[in-house]
């Protein structure tokens, strides 16, 4: 372990995706062929970023991220996350943009999403170097590294990495539809190894190919030990070793916009883990994290860490 004796738990190294976000919030279905009235905002985002954002909300002291960015954007990403408490670790890219997402939310709050992964997945082995886990207590990867080749070989390097340093490592699955393009049988092979799942109730499902979220949430935490499946508005399973252990309940909220409440919950849930809150425990505060994270434009917190 690289955490010193009396320097606390360590930092927090997410390892993913720096995203610009255009959020287009309509009310009315969308028209084809024509106009559909919308509020647009252009807005820092990523799955990866939003984790470690909301991870400094939580309390977490010292969150660091590593992602690729276009070179263009490196400067506006790096002054939004230095606002947000986090370290950045941006590495520009020169020919690549940076990753940019629509997200079209509708009246219900629920988002789709259009992914132009940029520069996102040209994160490369040639980034990485073992001191970036100096001082570092647990890593979590943003599961969008996973899809693409050169992305996944970084990844998979970092959680070497930090396994041989005895290194929790997080994994965040990301995108059901990804995953069914890379195939769920590669997906679960690059999650060997890693020691917390935090999935969604449909990448669940995919994963395991069972229709029941405390199924799946069972079956999943005998691959990976401490899997935790988000339940949207119906709150989160806990699973260890192939038993759910918890059932966390909602915390209610006036939704908005649902884009990032998955990431809240994660950040949340880690920054607990790291103060040294059991899993349930951990599980209620991301509860409590993506509900307000819920009631917000956008996938990031808007306060500073307290």
């Amino acid at each position: 372990m690289t955490v010193a004796a009396g320097a606390g738990p360590g930092a927090l190294l997410v390892i993913g995706d720096v995203v610009t976000d255009v959020v287009a919030r309509h009310h009315a279905p969308l028209a084809r062929g024509t106009d559909t009235a919308a509020a647009i905002r252009i807005l820092p985002g990523g799955a990866g970023a939003n984790v470690a954002c909301w991870a400094a909300r939580w309390g977490c002291p010292d969150v660091r991220i590593l992602a690729r960015v276009g070179q263009d954007e490196a400067g506006w990403h790096d002054a939004r996350l230095r606002a947000a408490g986090v370290r950045p670790l941006l590495v520009p890219d020169a020919e690549a943009p940076t990753a940019t997402v629509i997200a079209l939310v509708d009246a219900s709050a629920e988002r789709t999403f259009l992914t132009d992964s940029g520069a996102v997945l040209r994160l490369s082995p040639a980034d990485w170097s073992p001191t970036l886990l100096d001082g570092v207590g647990h890593l979590h990867l943003s599961g969008y590294l996973l899809f693409a080749d050169i992305s996944r070989q970084l990844a998979l390097l970092a959680m070497e990495s930090a396994r041989e340093l005895g290194i929790p490592v997080s994994v965040d699955p990301a995108s059901a539809g990804f995953i069914s393009a890379l195939g769920v049988d590669r997906m679960l092979s690059a999650l060997s190894g890693a020691d917390v799942l935090v999935p969604n109730a449909d990448e669940a499902r995919l994963l395991t190919g069972l229709p029941d979220p405390s199924d799946a949430a069972a079956k999943l935490s005998l691959h990976v030990p401490l899997t935790v499946v988000t339940l949207c508005a119906d709150g989160a399973l806990v699973a260890e070793s192939g038993t759910v252990t918890a059932r966390v309940p909602p915390v209610p909220a006036d939704a908005v916009d649902s884009t990032g409440a998955g990431d809240a919950f994660t950040g949340a849930f880690l920054a607990a883990r790291l103060a040294g809150a059991d899993p349930a425990t951990a599980a209620a505060e991301g509860c409590r994290a993506g509900a307000e994270a819920v009631t917000l434009i956008g996938g990031r917190p808007d306060r500073l860490p307290t």
